[in-house]
């Protein structure tokens, strides 16, 4: 690819370049949706890469924010802190456009909170909510693959934090906000985050609410393709295990059955 683009004359070259920087990003997403990490972390690699030498600070952030969180799910979470910090100097170094600080600071929660650092999770989740106070009512000056990273999506996105943080009882009520507010057309995302309001109940112990709260999620997923969301909803039923003899799991495990056919 490289030897090729040196063929190529000076502006065409660097369109094209970031043409490639941005579908080996894209690439990256469809692997880590299909929970293939390494191959994921792969192009999200070759896009970082392609990138250098183009100036493109924003972007160098949305990849490395990337690669944080592909580093958090593949349980590498101390490289996904890292990957957060640098991902954080790259914006600032754009001008620190405050949507995209949020975001990155609320990655930096995962990693924090994946490491059980209560700490540091509480204090980056402390930036992601000053950043987008300063965001606020200026959405439309952020870059346009950032602008999903919306009130609701910080308040349920603080939840999920809280929760893989086992602080359940603060998150409950954060993802539950964040649901009441999707709506219809966000059905991914209200997938996985009533798999973490699930999570949040049976940290309580209140298993009825967990799995009914769990086969919304089944229910969200059915129409969907993404190995994510159906890997989620499988790692729950794996903890309901203790309680296989209950009413509300017999009653989950038997929709389940129909789920997947």
């Amino acid at each position: 690819m490289t030897q090729m683009m040196d063929s190529v004359p000076g502006p065409l070259r660097r369109d094209l370049q970031s043409l490639a920087a941005e579908l080996a990003r894209l690439a990256g997403w469809a692997y880590f949706d299909a929970r293939q990490y390494s191959t994921a972390r792969s192009h999200f690699t070759q896009a970082l890469r392609l990138s250098h030498g183009q100036d493109d600070y924003l972007f160098m952030a949305n990849v490395l924010s990337c690669l944080s969180l592909q580093a958090t799910y593949d349980g590498q979470p101390s490289d996904a802190v890292a990957l957060a910090c640098k991902a954080q100097d790259a914006a600032r170094t754009a001008g620190g456009q405050p949507l995209v600080m949020s975001m990155l600071h609320m990655r930096e929660a995962f990693a924090h909170a994946t490491l059980r650092d209560a700490a540091s999770c509480h204090q980056a989740i402390g930036r992601s909510r000053d950043a987008y106070e300063q965001a606020r009512g200026r959405e439309g000056e952020a870059p346009s693959w950032v602008r999903y990273f919306d009130e609701t999506k910080l308040i349920v996105d603080t939840g999920i934090a809280l929760a893989k943080l086992g602080e359940s009882e603060r998150a409950e009520p954060l993802i539950a906000e964040g649901l009441r507010r999707e709506t219809r057309a966000q059905q991914r995302g209200r997938a996985f985050h009533a798999f973490w309001l699930a999570t949040a109940q049976l940290q309580q112990g209140r298993l009825e609410d967990a799995c009914d709260s769990a086969g919304l999620a089944l229910d969200l997923s059915a129409s969907l393709d993404s190995p994510r969301v159906a890997g989620h909803v499988r790692e729950f039923h794996q903890r309901l295990a203790p309680y296989g003899r209950e009413t509300p799991v017999i009653v989950f495990e038997q929709r389940l059955r129909v789920a997947v056919g």
